[in-house]
């Protein structure tokens, strides 16, 4: 395994996360079906045997489910892990989903969110999206971060999902350690400018969706189809035209990972872990095989000409 240093300030988390989105199982709006505990437990050990220390999960991920499946099965190797959730996502009694990123929320969320892990600290702590329900400015939401890591219940401070002039909001309050967006060869957008922003102000970046929830697998075909229950059912990537052109870029890619002797996964990976503001990329996970399968990316270098290959075939 591989280790890189979480910004300027944060600890050595492996270039490989564990994302456990999926396994908060279904039943909410954001879900991808229904999955088995034992199973995700099963993946949780299978990628600590293999070095991976960065798990990453949310308090929304299963209203709450996740955070408690990872947090009894890193039980016991509490010490040997970086535990990372998220704050600024909050539900009803009827599954209602709403932002909220106020100084009173985030801290009575981080609450919940240590109950349900089962621990007494949060290693990285970040907000989920920006409020932009206008119930609080970036600036509030730091504050209630930063009065976490001064009570001793967070270690480090992140943010997901937001823009520069979010992250420099925040900055203006404290360091942010780092920033969680979405980043993949079909959704490069970071690349322009809040990766070299990151590079700039030491801010970390852990890549989500690194995959594109699924689309770079390599298996889907024009006429993939997702259950009623899952979420990408309802997202144009993943149905319809959208569908039909990621395919035909993935057809093209695997040309390229065929040239290195490496799956379409494991080409994606590389791909993101090539850029020099990448700390980790995080794979979501619901089975071992998904963390063991992509394990031979680490260190796989990729030549300029082949990123560039790759990034014109992105914007087709």
């Amino acid at each position: 395994m591989e280790y890189r240093k979480l910004g300027k300030n944060g600890p050595e988390i492996s270039v490989i996360g564990f994302g456990s989105w999926a396994i908060g199982g279904g039943g909410w709006a954001s879900a991808w079906g229904n999955q088995d505990d034992e199973l995700s437990a099963e993946s949780v050990r299978v990628a600590l045997y293999n070095g991976i220390n960065f798990f990453d999960t949310a308090a929304v991920y299963g209203l709450g489910h996740s955070e408690e499946v990872i947090g009894k099965v890193l039980k016991g190797d509490r010490d040997k892990v970086v535990l990372a959730t998220k704050c600024g996502l909050v539900w009803d009694e009827n599954k209602h989903i709403s932002k909220n990123g106020t100084y009173d929320s985030i801290l009575r969320e981080a609450e919940e969110s240590l109950r349900r892990l089962g621990t007494d600290y949060i290693d990285l702590y970040q907000m989920h999206w920006p409020d932009t329900d206008a119930n609080a400015p970036a600036e509030e939401t730091m504050r209630a971060m930063d009065k976490l890591v001064q009570d001793g219940k967070v270690r480090y401070v992140g943010v997901s999902n937001y823009n520069v002039s979010l992250l420099e909001a925040s900055l203006s309050v404290r360091h942010v350690d780092s920033l969680q967006p979405p980043y993949s060869i079909l959704r490069p957008a970071v690349e322009k400018e809040i990766l070299p922003f990151c590079l700039e102000q030491g801010i970390g970046v852990v890549a989500y969706s690194p995959l594109t929830s699924g689309l770079l697998s390599g298996n889907y075909t024009y006429d993939t189809k997702f259950s009623d229950d899952d979420w990408r059912s309802r997202n144009a990537a993943h149905t319809g035209e959208g569908l039909r052109k990621n395919v035909d870029r993935v057809e093209k890619l695997k040309v390229i990972a065929s040239r290195y002797g490496i799956t379409m996964p494991q080409l994606a990976i590389a791909y993101d872990l090539a850029h020099p503001a990448l700390t980790s990329a995080l794979v979501g996970v619901r089975k071992p095989s998904h963390i063991l399968s992509v394990l031979p990316a680490i260190g796989l270098k990729l030549d300029e000409a082949t990123l560039a290959e790759i990034r014109k075939i992105a914007v087709e």
